[in-house]
């Protein structure tokens, strides 16, 4: 009978140890972020958008919207490229509301996707037709 309550303590105490070492190396790793990109307002972008997130394509290229900025300050479509020495460098594919009455929308607001034939779409919070 000692026996069985040696093992039974023995295997939780094994559990525990197993436990311990393997959410040990998660609490003492540190977490380590880079900046891509530092938006520098208006023209390249303002508020990016962290509901919308980011998109790869297959190039490792990063595509996302910023709330404002852009030619009218209503928001863009930006390219985040990846260069051989670890930086980035950013490009500004479309500002919104470039066309009259802002037909074309402004502040985007979420997730940009691609399709199969690599064009993307995304939604904006006002504007369009």
């Amino acid at each position: 009978m000692n026996y069985k309550k040696f093992l039974a303590a023995a295997s939780a105490a094994l559990m525990i140890i197993i436990v311990i070492l393997m959410l040990a190396p998660g609490s003492w790793a540190q977490s380590t972020y880079k900046t891509l990109y530092s938006f520098k307002r208006y023209n390249d972008g303002k508020f990016p958008k962290a509901t919308g997130g980011l998109v790869f394509d297959t190039a490792g290229n990063l595509y996302g919207t910023t709330w404002e900025g852009g030619t009218r300050n209503r928001g863009t479509v930006f390219m985040l490229s990846p260069n051989s020495d670890g930086s980035w460098t950013e490009s500004v594919l479309y500002s919104f509301c470039s066309l009259k009455n802002c037909t074309d929308g402004e502040y985007p607001y979420s997730n940009l996707i691609f399709d199969q034939a690599g064009n993307l779409y995304g939604t904006t919070s006002e504007g369009g037709t």
